[in-house]
């Protein structure tokens, strides 16, 4: 099995180059991309490389953190589109020939903690 963490690195890297042949090659070709709290799917390489291909905005991305095991990554994305920020925790699942074979995304979003917990917090 080849490196999955280096896959992807080079998925984010390719995404971030607009160089849609690039993040093709990382991905199977029966590749599942979720994301469930739109509950959206979608399956193929060709579908979610022209998904994001037409992501809306001139957006950006970098990696924050990866955590990897020999067939799973997490990683944890920094966001821009213009001035809005924004954070994504995502799964990713490779086969046996090191290509993605599953993305799950997560998209956050901040809110403001509960009244009554400030005297045991700091804010950042």
């Amino acid at each position: 099995m080849t490196d999955l963490r280096k896959t992807v690195e080079n998925f984010w890297a390719s995404a971030e180059a607009r160089d849609w042949s690039a993040f093709a090659d990382t991905l199977a070709e029966d590749v599942v991309y979720t994301l469930p709290q739109t509950r959206e799917r979608i399956s193929g390489r060709t579908r979610y490389t022209e998904f994001n291909r037409e992501y809306p905005g001139d957006w950006h991305v970098r990696i924050e953190r990866i955590v990897a095991e020999p067939a799973q990554v997490v990683t944890w994305t920094h966001f821009t589109v213009g001035l809005e920020e924004m954070y994504a925790v995502s799964f990713f699942t490779g086969d046996a020939s090191g290509r993605i074979s599953e993305v799950t995304d997560f998209w956050p979003e901040p809110y403001e903690p509960p009244a009554g917990r400030d005297h045991l917090t700091e804010r950042y």
